[in-house]
């Protein structure tokens, strides 16, 4: 309350009682996608997509990249979200808890060449599309990699757990053999009982005998096992990405893969709780559905999987698999059927999506 003003006295209104400033989300998402590409060196982060949702004096934003590649991810990640962080909050005067930032894509760094003139030449990821002098106009130019990219395949692993089973269980056999062998001619003793015991057994048992047989198996078994092992690439974690440069080569982890499902299918309204599986050829999403209609989900979840698995870059798409269950306490809107029909309400699931 301002108490009243005497005759000839002008009236002054406290500062905080002359009106409010309100932020718009556009506004605070412009500010934070802004400050993303400020975080790094001009040209290494493109800004894909922001979200942003303010309640009073606090803002929610989250941020979708793109980074050059190769690039350490968790360290540009951290940079990006310290400067959206700060910078939005400073700008805004609003409280911005930490910001979420998304990795969308990678894609190969623009090499940067230098002419006589001295004046520098860019070409956009070696495709020869464009290129651009110092005097800042673009002119078509051919392509000068003629190089073809190269074949998706898993990189091959290196087997270190097999081949050091292996050379660990050959150096014992061979150490031990040659201990009792120096040992004899050394210092004249009789050899030991355990090489004596087991030449006289195989002197008396033949390959016809039972344990004999065992025995060839196993070792016909352990050099399948190995020669399977030589012949095949390994790493089955790891799924082959589309080259994004003639001499990279891309791959991306099926746990991360996993995620990144998971996330986007998260974010459908409705859905509660999801649980993503990733294999070589297949990926299975499981959605449990807590309010909504369940066909509309059911079609929302699968376009946000397709949806993130083709943002992965895989070289060879995966199969999905989608399955959405009602929750015990769910209530959705209930289809019209024909008389005689029967009804599915009150089902517990849905039929799988392919």
């Amino acid at each position: 309350m301002t108490a009243p003003a005497e005759r000839g006295t002008t009236t002054v209104t406290a500062p905080a009682e002359r009106g409010t400033t309100t932020v718009s989300d556009r506004a605070v998402r412009r500010i934070a996608e802004r400050a993303a590409g400020e975080a790094l060196p001009p040209g290494d982060v493109r800004v894909t997509h922001g979200t942003v949702t303010v309640q009073g004096r606090r803002a929610q934003v989250a941020v979708d990249v793109a980074l050059p590649y190769p690039a350490p991810l968790d360290e540009a990640g951290s940079l990006i979200q310290r400067r959206v962080t700060d910078r939005t909050a400073e700008l805004t005067g609003l409280t911005v808890p930490d910001a979420r930032i998304r990795i969308r894509a990678l894609s190969a760094r623009t090499p940067v060449t230098e002419d006589v003139s001295g004046r520098t030449a860019v070409t956009e990821n070696a495709t020869g599309r464009a290129t651009e002098d110092g005097s800042g106009t673009a002119a078509p130019v051919e392509s000068t990699s003629t190089r073809k990219p190269r074949a998706a395949h898993r990189p091959w692993a290196q087997r270190r757990v097999p081949a050091a089973l292996l050379g660990l269980l050959a150096a014992a056999g061979c150490g031990l053999l040659l201990y009792d062998v120096i040992r004899v001619h050394a210092t004249d003793r009789a050899p030991a009982r355990w090489r004596t015991g087991l030449v006289d057994w195989l002197a008396g048992h033949g390959p016809g005998d039972s344990v004999v047989t065992a025995g060839g198996a196993v070792a016909v078994l352990a050099g399948l096992w190995l020669l399977l092992l030589a012949l095949t690439p390994g790493a089955r974690k790891l799924l082959p990405m589309t080259p994004p440069a003639p001499e990279l080569r891309a791959v991306l982890e099926r746990p991360a893969v996993a995620v990144l499902v998971r996330d986007a299918v998260a974010a459908v309204p409705g859905v509660t709780r999801v649980r993503t599986r990733v294999g070589r050829r297949r990926v299975t999403v499981r959605a449990r559905l807590g309010f909504g209609e369940r066909h509309t989900a059911r079609r929302e979840v699968t376009e946000a999987a397709t949806r993130a698995l083709t943002g992965c870059g895989l070289a060879r798409p995966l199969r999905l698999h989608t399955t959405v269950t009602p929750e015990p306490h769910w209530h959705g809107t209930p289809r019209a059927h024909t008389p005689g029909s029967p009804s599915r309400e009150g089902t517990a699931s849905d039929e799988p999506t392919p």
